[in-house]
């Protein structure tokens, strides 16, 4: 069985040594200082440790059940739920006029990590209503809010988001679901949507569902589309819950894995439900759910990662596998332990290296998030939109080979479910997956965010990467700062290449988002990794009492400097040969 222990020191460091959030401007990070982000962190890594992590492989195993129209959770997820609840993980970043406690959203953040890497399925519970609860603060009404947010915050309901239908995926504009205007203001709504995660469950009183619909009038494609509250129960008027809507579940889907988080089928038959925002305004509103949604997944990525990697240290340090090739290093037993083949100490620290560069990049984006909210930045808020695709994209491409490459350290034991390392890489894979698959974060990226604002957010990007490159003028960072301004340049040839061949074939800019994707995730995590030797040095000429810490930060930079980093030629060696090759062969010859 695998074990977890949250990372507390890690985050800690991330928090208050690499981004500052004691001394930023930002509003309310003047009351993060490191014992309050302590006790929160602590308090959350005795939830994942003690309540969420006993229950992770019960869920894999148990999976959920559908009875009846009702679908029962696995063994022990209520009453993990409930602990979740008591402690208002939920409302931690949300409003305290709905019950949230308004903290920032990176304090949301940090705590998830440990959530999801204790038990990803069960926090999915938690984090879509969290996603639900923003599309509603962002577009509802104030009844609307005052009717649905208490409960949602407090978690006595649910929330869940309902988008694809059997049909269609990515291609929202073909949806099918109907809403139908009725007397009283509300709309009767009919279809079917499918890969609904949480859409039904036994461990809240309620679930209030956000569907996209099309009403009449709205065109179409996507400008046709609207966004429709539709509660399981509807709710009377002083509150408390009333008839069972039009909508069931009318199945659960078998999965790869995340089985502990019940995936449905919901069927609406004239199901009520209650405009949010504008009509044929709905893709707006849904967005703001999925940005949120798509940085989440991105942590799922790494955290999942980050919990494999615990283990296969553990089990590399314990099992004892062939003799060290420079001389036996444990004379008393009958081998070595596997920490001391260099194989393995690679792959180990292709999953160390990432995983703490991919927790400064997504704490840095939430600080962002933060910065564009609670400031109303609009710099802020450009240059996130812009790292979304890539946190969501390379953090769980990455995520998912880094849990592969934790079950390898396992050998043939890896295989086995008894060791849960199989686990970790199924749950893993969906986040490649779901809140829009990875090739379609890339499309997006060299799509769209690129030439946004005409590629105002990009060039600021770049800047803040030169400026982080001049400021670095510490003779002990020459060699890491000479490394990430190779990879910008990289990163930078690539741009130049987009822009002068993509309008003439944009076929030429396409075939290589994806590799763009990962060159550009690449810079951001050598960014990172440059700010957190900076960070370790700082805190050593300081005369810190934990030498050792730092100084394996400052190892762990350098190995992703030196083995993992140099990646962006090899990205900017592909996307230079265009979409000839791509597209070379005709359909029969597939």
């Amino acid at each position: 069985m695998p074990s977890y222990t949250a990372p507390v020191k890690d985050m800690q460091f991330v928090l208050h040594d690499v981004l500052n959030i004691g001394q930023s401007d930002i509003p309310g990070y003047d009351e993060l200082d490191r014992d309050t982000t302590a006790a929160i962190l602590e308090e959350a890594a005795k939830l994942s440790e003690g309540a969420l992590a006993p229950v992770n492989a019960i869920g894999d195993r148990e999976g959920c059940r559908l009875e009846n129209g009702v679908v029962r959770t696995p063994t022990g997820f209520a009453e993990a739920f409930a602990q979740i609840k008591e402690g208002g993980w939920n409302g931690l970043d949300l409003p305290e006029e709905f019950g949230g406690q308004n903290l920032p959203y990176i304090m949301n953040s940090a705590t998830g990590e440990f959530f999801v890497s204790a038990n990803m399925a069960l926090n999915m519970y938690q984090g879509l209503t969290h996603g639900a609860i923003s599309a509603i603060l962002a577009h509802g009404s104030d009844a609307q809010k005052a009717t649905y947010l208490p409960k949602m915050v407090s978690l006595d309901w649910t929330g869940t988001m309902n988008l694809t239908e059997p049909h269609c995926g990515t291609d929202l504009g073909l949806i099918r679901t109907k809403a139908e205007p009725q007397a009283d203001g509300s709309y009767a709504i009919t279809g079917q949507k499918i890969f609904i995660s949480a859409g039904e469950h036994d461990m809240a009183e309620n679930i209030i569902h956000l569907v996209l619909a099309k009403a009449p009038g709205g065109g179409e494609g996507t400008k046709g589309i609207s966004l429709f509250i539709v509660p399981k129960y509807m709710v009377n008027e002083d509150g408390s819950l009333g008839a069972r809507n039009g909508v069931i579940v009318g199945n659960i889907e078998e999965k790869m894995g995340i089985h502990g988080n019940a995936t449905c089928v919901m069927n609406y038959d004239g199901a009520t439900g209650f405009l949010v925002g504008d009509l044929h305004k709905g893709m707006r509103a849904m967005f703001t759910m999925m940005n949120e949604a798509r940085l989440g997944v991105g942590l799922q990525g790494y955290a999942q990662a980050a919990v494999a990697y615990e283990n296969a240290v553990a089990y590399a340090k314990d099992r004892l596998q062939g003799r060290d090739v420079t001389g036996v290093k444990n004379p008393e037993g009958a081998a070595d332990p596997l920490l001391v083949h260099p194989d393995i100490r690679r792959i180990l620290m292709d999953q160390k290296s990432f995983v703490e560069g991919a927790r400064a990049f997504t704490m840095w984006g939430a600080s962002l998030i933060d910065r564009a909210h609670r400031s109303t930045d609009a710099e802020a808020d450009g240059l996130i939109s812009l790292l979304t695709p890539v946190i969501k994209g390379f953090l769980t491409d990455k995520g998912f080979d880094m849990c592969v490459q934790a079950q390898q350290v396992y050998g043939g034991h890896g295989y086995i479910e008894e060791w849960g390392m199989s686990q970790f890489a199924r749950d893993a894979r969906i986040a490649m997956i779901y809140e829009g698959a990875n090739g379609v974060q890339a499309l997006d990226l060299v799509g769209r965010k690129l030439a946004q604002d005409g590629g105002k957010h990009v060039m600021a990007f770049f800047a803040l990467v030169k400026e982080e490159i001049a400021s670095t003028d510490d003779p002990r960072l020459t060699d890491l700062r000479d490394a990430l301004k190779a990879a910008s340049k990289d990163l930078q040839a690539a741009g130049m290449f987009f822009m002068e061949r993509g309008m003439k074939n944009p076929n030429d800019a396409l075939a290589g988002s994806t590799d763009f994707m990962h060159l550009f995730g690449h810079v951001c995590l050598g960014l990172m990794w440059v700010r957190m030797a900076r960070a370790a040095y700082a805190a050593l000429d300081a005369g810190t009492g934990d030498q050792a810490f730092y100084q394996a930060k400052l190892a762990t930079a350098r190995y992703y400097m030196a083995r993992q980093l140099p990646a962006t030629a090899l990205h900017l060696a592909r996307i230079r040969t265009g979409a000839d090759t791509v597209m070379a062969l005709a359909e029969a010859d597939f």
